[in-house]
């Protein structure tokens, strides 16, 4: 899973091996549809709505196909995402259809997906296999969410507002920043929305009145399991930025 913005997109999926065989046109034919993976169909998950080649794409899970062809592909996503391989597709449940151009890559033994060059308004989806690179753009709805996030909440959870806060620690909009995030701190204090609030005041010059937000949130996070304090590395780094400053 990869969070770009606040969506977060996973892609379930089987790795074959090349194992010395011939691949395109050959294990994978061209000018057919395939499962763009191996055993159930490959799934991609938007935990919000996206935009994809001009069209709106809700959020939920969708099986993802591919049709190789020598000078271009399309890439399927398909509404039915509990399938088999690609043996009982149907094209009329399709979401929509996007023609691609591969790209040459380093040879890669096994099938790999990847989510790249992810910036607060855009994503790529990326398979690789053997010689080759595809991609299907993504956009995102970040603004509108965010201030979706704010309209809705309702003072009695501090996650919306501490997303939204992050979005603006992303496009670097300070002020508007602060203010979500010191509503997420009122409604409940948490390591990670006190860490949001450090990085905020660093990236707004107020380094002094970072650090010992730094220093509550890594307080904060050491009395929760480890596996919960995913930016701890990140807070002591900062500390280490940050002393004297």
């Amino acid at each position: 899973m990869q969070t770009a913005g606040l969506t977060d997109i996973t892609i379930d999926y089987s790795s074959p091996a090349v194992k010395g065989r011939k691949i395109w046109g050959g294990l994978v034919p061209y000018d057919q549809v395939w499962r763009a993976g191996a055993n159930k169909a490959t799934n991609i998950t938007f935990s919000q709505p996206v935009v994809i080649d001009g069209k709106d794409v809700p959020a939920g899970t969708y099986a993802f196909f591919t049709i190789p062809g020598q000078k271009t592909w399309t890439l399927v996503l398909n509404k039915n995402a509990e399938q088999w391989g690609g043996f009982n597709y149907d094209q009329s449940t399709d979401l929509l259809r996007v023609t691609v151009t591969p790209q040459a890559i380093p040879m890669r033994e096994r099938l790999a997906y990847a989510v790249t060059n992810f910036t607060h308004d855009a994503a790529n989806i990326d398979l690789e296999w053997e010689k080759l690179r595809v991609t299907l753009p993504v956009k995102l709805k970040t603004a509108e969410q965010s201030e979706k996030n704010i309209v809705q909440a309702d003072g009695t959870a501090w996650q919306p507002m501490n997303n939204a806060a992050r979005y603006y620690l992303e496009i670097k909009d300070w002020a508007k920043g602060l203010a979500a995030i010191d509503k997420s701190i009122a409604t409940k204090e948490t390591w990670l929305n006190v860490w949001v609030k450090a990085q905020l005041l660093a990236g707004s010059g107020k380094v002094k009145d970072a650090y010992p937000l730094a220093e509550k949130a890594q307080t904060l996070g050491a009395a929760v399991p480890p596996a919960d304090f995913f930016y701890a590395e990140d807070i002591k780094k900062a500390l280490k930025e940050w002393k004297g400053k």
